[in-house]
């Protein structure tokens, strides 16, 4: 299977088993989208989803996030993992999107990742759900800049053969090489699920599948291990 028909094939599978997806995580704005994000670093959707209703009940504005207390930020958010840095970087980011922003969201990768907390994939996820789905009146729809990579998609693209890169950002090259730039956004959703529910880190679920046994490296990985 030459590498081209190998992609149509996992393209197809994705698509068979995610028809439509969209973020998991709850937002109203690009602001609390960035927020969103921002606090599910190696943290789960669900749990984001528990602590930001909180959140914005008692900071429902930049402004008032910017005003914040860090600890009682932190109070609010202790669920998530890294919750004190976590802390520091909303409020530090609500402070810079004020001063340096006029208060609005960038919708440009090299001026989002500038703000505290924010790298590539929180970025990517901002540009590709919120600016590139037209959802920011006054601001034209964007093209993504870039591929959603996480530790689901990293680990689901090495082991589909799509990359030998263990650095997010060569892995984001290679992908973005791979599927049509129109679908960035989707078909990172849909690695990033089958990553979560499928082929899980532990005990992956290809090896059950027909279609994905053919093709999935942790079916080796299991077999080697039984040796």
């Amino acid at each position: 299977m030459t590498l081209k028909q190998r992609v149509a094939k996992i393209d197809e599978l994705l698509k068979r088993d995610f028809p439509t997806v969209e973020t998991p995580l709850d937002h109203t704005s690009a602001f609390t989208l960035l927020v969103a994000v921002a606090l599910s670093a190696q943290t789960l959707d669900t749990t984001v989803n528990r602590v930001t209703p909180a959140l914005w009940h008692k900071y429902p504005t930049m402004q008032d996030l910017a005003n914040a207390s860090v600890n009682d930020v932190e109070e609010i958010i202790r669920l998530v993992n890294f919750y004190r840095n976590k802390s520091r970087n909303i409020v530090a980011l609500s402070q810079m999107l004020i001063s340096n922003f006029n208060s609005a969201v960038p919708y440009k990768m090299e001026e989002l990742i500038t703000l505290p907390g924010i790298g590539r994939k929180t970025a990517n996820v901002v540009i590709n759900e919120w600016f590139g789905k037209g959802k920011q009146l006054g601001v034209p729809k964007v093209e993504p800049v870039g591929f959603v990579v996480d530790t689901h998609v990293k680990r689901v693209a090495n082991r589909l053969g799509l990359t030998k890169h263990s650095d997010p950002v060569d892995v984001e090259q290679d992908l973005m090489k791979l599927f049509p730039r129109n679908e960035w956004d989707d078909t990172s959703l849909r690695m990033i699920f089958h990553g979560r529910f499928m082929c899980t880190a532990r005990n992956p679920k290809c090896i059950n599948d027909t279609e994905w046994s053919k093709i999935c490296g942790c079916v080796k990985e299991i077999k080697a291990k039984k040796k």
